[in-house]
């Protein structure tokens, strides 16, 4: 308990030490008599429409800096009211000092951006003042008449270069008669050109052919724009060539090519060796689209590299073509380093109060490659323990409760169904897992668990954005068990609710779907929005053969559940310019029991919670709610220890967030270090009113009254393959409360507080903060 509370005021102090320091220090005093340091710069005289992306020609030198980059410079780089000219300490970012070059600078590449975007008579000026030692420059452009399109036209001497051109022009061009001139349509003209003609055979076809001629009519307002491709130098045109043979050789895994390898021929054109020993090859070549007879195409060699790398079994990859004597066919040749076959990964969380704490702790072995046709088997097994440091006795005798994961899948690269969908292969490669996991789960002196679940799950890509999962089967057996002493406690409380959702076996049958969109982008610093929505459905057909059989809502003597189950994922993500990013983020939940489970209640997990590292972590998780639920109403101290994190559930889920993300330092212990700021809010409830959850239940006109909101900031230790984080976060506002009383922030230093509600509480103790690590974004 001490040194819990060292490092609770360690926390507290650091919270107030990082608001001082941001907010009270100042640059211009190291600053010398002749420098200023940039404090704003703005650019007028530019439309909406190009205003942000002028700014991107500002030198970034002499661009405002960022206020904590800038701050942790100055705490490690200035010494005797000076920044120092030696021993620099690469923290943070020096001051971006105002610089008449870079503003020159800055002015022209402003003035060549407008004229690109068809302002050929701009001009651009610029004016610093000067106060204080520091510099605030304008820009100010005028811009004059923007310059459209009077005629476009083309000159390609190569016929068939021409009519493949003309035929798929109208496919791609952004050059318009009639609009306004920009560059941006020209470059993308030059792209899709490459592109048309890379996809068409034209192996040897370089972007460097297109040039274009702009004529003004002596800046007439309009603009002649002349594209001509050229034919290579002293060539008569373009040369089309078609793919012959294709080799693939596998090296082992330490990059060596020794010994025979395993070697085999595929449809007379795909020889495939194999000095590993690992491989399949009909396996392999299904993901080879590189065809015998075909037209060269840089698309088709994208596919190839990129559907045999989303196999996860290659570390390297690399594609060739070479001439052959004919000089109108390639040879394609694959060069491929596997992955080692086994590896080994180990995952860890903690999470602590001062109150409880906890730790979940992961090891995943793998097997890439099982039958040699990329395979791969996944063992994993989850150990996590709860903490109460309220319990007397040593270390063993506190474990609250434990909860133990064992887990095999089984993947394969392809879907295992009926039909044919090679099509599906294109955008990515699909898979088929074969799952099976036990959870066993006790908590002390309460409750025990035992689920065993069964699943059959196809993911297949859509597009490069969209995602599917779909799992037709899935099977669930678990068996709850209350102890004898707390179910009879329950009862002489009143609270059967619990023994309805927790002391029951069941047997359950259904199946799943979810879409996930923008995935692939998480890791960008791109605008995008991202979706996820999981639904479960679970019990009809079961129903239908219960019926069948005239059987009273069992099946093989145990009883099955019936519900339909909804979640949504919304996030915004908005970059800030460098490694600086914005995310919104919206998480609803809804499920809802009928048929044979309609009056009853679901078991406990297949209910909502809130709070945890991933959704408002200002609170444990399991410990927020249901709506202004207050353990208060349990009574007596045995009972709310027995009921922990077993009683604050809801079928209905919104959980919200609100997380600025930015970086601190690029090397810090060879990592990156970022830091984000974040708010957390939302709330569980249940859909009809029940006495053992008193006010838990979810009513419109208390929706502001039962919303939670918490506060806080984390690092994230950003090394090559993962982040480690860490988040503190704070209770602004709690719903268990009433009025005012609910922003329980202004109560962060009131000991009689927090003495009260543990005499009312006991042995629930009230904790402002709540600290969280773990492995990866939070989302």
């Amino acid at each position: 308990m001490k040194a819990y509370s060292v490092v609770s005021n360690f926390c507290v102090a650091s919270i107030l030490f990082l608001a001082l320091f941001l907010g009270s220090c100042s640059t211009t005093k190291y600053l010398a008599d002749n420098q200023q340091i940039v404090r704003g710069v703005t650019i007028e005289g530019v439309d909406k429409e190009f205003s942000e992306r002028a700014h991107l020609y500002v030198h970034r030198d002499i661009m405002p800096n960022s206020r904590v980059n800038l701050a942790l410079y100055n705490l490690f780089n200035t010494k005797n009211g000076k920044y120092r000219t030696d021993r620099i300490k690469p923290i943070g970012e020096p001051p971006n000092l105002l610089d008449s070059a870079l503003v020159e600078i800055s002015r022209r590449e402003i003035e060549k951006f407008l004229f690109d975007k068809g302002f050929f008579k701009a001009e651009v000026k610029h004016d610093v003042v000067i106060k204080d030692k520091k510099a605030y420059i304008t820009f100010t452009a005028q811009p004059g008449q923007s310059f459209k399109i009077n005629k476009f036209s083309y000159s390609i001497p190569d016929s068939a270069v021409r009519n493949l051109y003309v035929q798929n022009r109208p496919s791609f061009t952004t050059i318009t008669e009639g609009t306004r001139y920009d560059g941006d349509s020209l470059r993308h003209e030059s792209t899709q050109i490459f592109n048309l003609l890379q996809n068409n055979g034209y192996y040897d076809y370089k972007a460097q052919y297109v040039k274009f001629a702009v004529d003004t009519h002596l800046y007439a307002g309009a603009a002649d724009i002349l594209m001509t491709l050229d034919n290579p130098v002293n060539q008569p045109g373009h040369k089309v060539y078609r793919l012959n043979n294709t080799s693939m050789r596998i090296r082992s895994s330490n990059d060596k090519m020794s010994g025979t390898p395993d070697s085999t021929v595929i449809d007379s054109q795909f020889i495939f060796s194999d000095y590993s020993h690992r491989f399949d090859a009909p396996d392999i070549y299904r993901y080879n689209y590189l065809k015998k007879g075909e037209k060269y195409s840089i698309d088709k060699k994208n596919l190839t590299y990129d559907r045999l790398f989303d196999l996860n079994v290659f570390k390297t990859l690399k594609i060739d073509y070479v001439k052959t004597s004919d000089s109108v066919s390639l040879d394609a040749s694959i060069d491929a380093t596997p992955m080692k076959r086994l590896s080994n990964r180990v995952e860890g969380e903690y999470t602590f109060n001062s109150g409880s704490s906890g730790f979940n702790v992961a090891n995943t072995y793998t097997n890439r490659n099982v039958f040699g046709g990329a395979e791969q088997l996944d063992f994993r097994v989850r150990y996590g323990l709860l903490f109460n440091s309220d319990i007397k006795g040593n270390l063993i005798e506190r474990i609250f409760n434990r909860d133990i994961q064992f887990g095999i899948n089984l993947t394969f690269p392809r879907l295992l169904v009926p039909f044919n969908t090679s099509r599906l292969g294109k955008n990515g490669v699909p898979h088929t897992t074969i799952s099976s996991s036990l959870q066993i789960f006790d908590q002390l002196n309460a409750f025990q668990s035992r689920l065993f679940i069964n699943s059959l799950t196809y993911n297949w890509i859509e597009t490069r954005s969209k995602l599917h999962s779909f799992t037709p089967i899935n099977i669930e057996y678990r068996k709850g068990i209350l102890s004898e002493d707390f179910q009879q406690s329950l009862k002489e409380q009143g609270s059967i609710l619990y023994i309805r959702t927790n002391n029951r076996q069941y047997f359950n049958l259904g199946s799943l779907y979810a879409f996930t969109l923008n995935a692939s982008k998480l890791l960008t610093y791109n605008n995008f929005v991202y979706f996820r929505t999981s639904n479960d459905i679970a019990g009809n057909t079961l129903s239908l053969i219960a019926k069948a059989f005239k059987d009273d809502g069992t099946f093989l003597g145990l009883r099955y559940l019936q519900y339909a189950k909804s979640e949504a994922d919304v996030r915004a993500y908005r970059t800030l310019g460098g490694e600086r990013q914005f995310v919104a983020r919206i998480n609803p939940g809804v499920v809802y029991a009928y048929g044979n489970s309609d009056g009853e209640e679901l078991p406990f997990e297949k209910n909502f919670y809130a709070g945890g590292s991933t959704g408002i972590r200002a609170w444990q998780a399991r410990t927020l709610g249901p709506g202004n639920y207050n353990r208060e109403v349990l009574g007596n101290d045995t009972l709310r220890r027995n009921l922990t994190n077993l009683d604050q559930f809801g079928e209905l889920k919104l959980e919200g967030n609100l997380e600025y993300r930015f970086k601190i330092l690029n090397n810090f212990f060879g990592s990156k270090l970022k830091g984000a700021t974040f708010t957390d809010f939302g709330n569980v409830w249940r859909i009809r009113k029940f006495e053992s959850n008193l006010n838990g239940e979810f009513l419109l006109k208390e929706f502001f009254n039962q919303i939670a909101i918490g506060t806080g900031f984390g690092l994230r230790f950003d090394v090559e393959y993962f982040i480690f984080r860490f988040d503190v976060g704070v209770k602004v506002k709690d719903p268990q409360f009433r009025g005012s009383d609910q922003w329980v922030i202004k109560k962060f230093f009131d000991k009689e507080f927090k003495a009260e509600y543990k005499r009312t509480h006991s042995p629930d103790n009230y904790r402002f903060l709540q600290y969280n690590f773990g492995i990866g974004m939070p989302f």
